[in-house]
């Protein structure tokens, strides 16, 4: 009887080849069940957050963070509570760059009744995979301003663009008369190269000769102030106007087209600053739905299609797990930080901590919470739109002050001081965006204060100017005294319960009330007369105002 030859050889073989065969196997499976869920996209959990202010860092920060979160849990969507009057060009592209390249859908939802996505709003609505409102809620007014209305001044600095409501029509000009401009240049163009334009001109030109004697009969007044008017325009202004509109109207046009969503109806948001309500939204292709609430949200997004960063994928969201996320210690620290009014009161407390230091050597405590306090304001002045010729007031204020407390000024320097405080607080934080305009009634507060101290000051110092001198020989002239006996010539008198020898003019009799004009301390002896002397009377505040003036 044979045996088979190399028989384990043969057996070993054909296990392996079983287990690549099933290992094989096994992994087409997965492959097919990786897909089914992809495909599928199994409903998870939907995280919620708020933004209920305006846009700046703190808010932009706390959106990134939220994103990331929901990546890393693998979230079937991130929906955004949004009630914004607008916000900071920055840390609005920062919100939209995490957005566009994001593998979690992001669902913008204005909301609750009342609230609105304006300016910065419109633009993360727009970038957003799906965009919805609620009933009484608005968007729009998309209009790009510089800081503060300051034409160049704040780009020069390097101020942050910001973006603010803008009334229908009042920022368009720039751009519509580029735009007629082009218009003009192009129509000119085509009427030269066709073969009636020199009778096409004709023609336009009697009609605008015509147009222009009636213009002219109006009046001359109309036309010198629309001179007036246009020269008073600054051209370079204008310029940076309708470049940051132009960019504008690209950056929301490209969200538009890559979403779908209605791009004319964005440029004339920009252009123009109109608004819709969201009805009309809906109607218009600009929002996707209305929804009641969160959970109608997930409902009616559910099935859609959406492209995440290049891939197509369909919502699954009608059971998803709703999670409401909150701000954690730091992003609320550092909205407190980025708060105007926070920020003003840094600057004041850092101001006058050093001022105390300054008047108080070696006391440390004022000096150091002054340091800390500015050390933050200049980090929350760091992000905030920001007029420098307002801080630039401020310190200039401060200055006067301490100058006051050197220079016998009589309040002069320290009034002047608190005015020029005061009007550099009101234009320190000059934007015109809610939420980011400056404090009024804490500035009002703050000057009002300022300026009640600096008025007592003047006053305590005005009475220690009237006051009589108690000790030294000015504090004797002025002085009555009485004659102890007749003399003529010089003999003892009583000032003050002191006797003295004083000499007289003319003869005294004993007991005579006499004033003291001079006195000699080193001989101990006086010059005494029958009246006070001259020019010794009180002073008051107005004659002290008088001699600084």
């Amino acid at each position: 009887m044979r045996t088979l030859p190399n028989l384990p050889k043969l057996v070993f073989w054909s296990a392996l080849l079983t287990l690549a065969g099933a290992f094989l196997w096994r992994a087409a499976g997965a492959e097919d069940v990786l897909e089914e869920a992809g495909n599928d996209n199994a409903p998870g959990v939907a995280l919620v957050i708020s933004i209920d202010d305006a846009i700046g860092v703190a808010t932009a920060e706390f959106f990134i963070s939220s994103l990331k979160t929901a990546q890393e849990r693998e979230a079937s969507i991130l929906v955004l509570e949004l009630d914004t009057p607008g916000g900071l060009l920055e840390p609005m592209r920062d919100m939209i760059k995490e957005i566009l390249a994001s593998d979690v859908p992001v669902a913008v939802y204005v909301t609750p009744n009342g609230a609105r996505a304006a300016s910065a709003g419109t633009y993360i609505l727009y970038a957003s995979h799906v965009a919805a409102m609620s009933k009484a809620t608005t968007l729009g007014a998309a209009t790009p301003v510089s800081m503060g209305n300051a034409g160049l001044a704040g780009h020069a600095l390097g101020a942050p663009v910001l973006l603010r409501a803008a009334e229908p029509g009042g920022e368009s000009e720039p751009s519509g008369e580029s735009e007629s401009g082009g218009e003009s240049e192009s129509g000119a163009a085509d009427r030269e190269s066709s073969p009636g334009a020199e009778q096409e001109s004709a023609a336009e030109d009697d009609g605008e000769d015509e147009g222009k004697e009636d213009a002219e009969s109006k009046g001359d007044g109309e036309g010198e102030g629309k001179e007036d008017a246009e020269s008073a325009k600054d051209p370079n202004a204008e310029a940076m106007q309708r470049k940051m509109i132009n960019d504008s109207v690209s950056y929301i046009r490209s969200l538009a087209r890559q979403r779908g969503r209605n791009a004319d109806w964005a440029e004339e948001a920009v252009r123009e600053g109109v608004t819709l309500e969201a009805v009309e939204a809906v109607e218009m292709n600009v929002a996707d739905f209305i929804a009641d609430s969160v959970e109608d949200l997930l409902g009616k997004a559910h099935g859609r299609e959406v492209d995440l960063d290049g891939t197509t994928i369909k919502l699954n969201t009608a059971e998803a797990e709703i999670e409401q996320l909150e701000p954690g210690w730091r992003i609320r620290l550092l909205s407190i930080l980025t708060n105007p009014s926070v920020a003003y009161l840094l600057v004041i407390i850092g101001l006058y901590g050093l001022l105390l230091e300054g008047y108080n050597p070696g006391s440390l405590v004022p000096g150091i919470v002054g340091v800390i306090c500015l050390l933050l304001a200049a980090y929350a002045l760091s992000v905030l739109p920001v007029n420098y010729a307002g801080l630039a007031l401020m310190l200039l204020g401060v200055g006067l002050i301490i100058a006051e407390s050197l220079t016998p000024s009589f309040g002069v320097l320290g009034l002047g001081g608190v005015a020029a405080f005061v009007v550099g607080s009101i234009i320190l934080f000059d934007t015109g965006v809610p939420g980011f305009e400056a404090p009024v009634a804490l500035i009002a507060g703050v000057g009002l204060a300022a300026g009640l101290l600096m008025l007592g000051l003047v006053a305590v110092l005005a009475r220690s100017q009237q006051r009589p001198v108690v000790s030294g020989r000015e504090s004797l002239v002025g002085r009555r005294a009485v004659a102890l006996e007749d003399f003529e010539g010089t003999g003892p008198v009583l000032v003050q319960g002191e006797r003295w020898q004083a000499s007289a003019p003319s003869a005294v009799a004993s007991g005579q009330e006499l004033y003291v004009h001079s006195a000699d301390m080193d001989r101990l002896k006086l010059v005494v007369g029958n009246s006070p002397p001259v020019g010794h009377a009180r002073k008051n505040l107005f004659t002290l105002l008088r001699k600084t003036g």
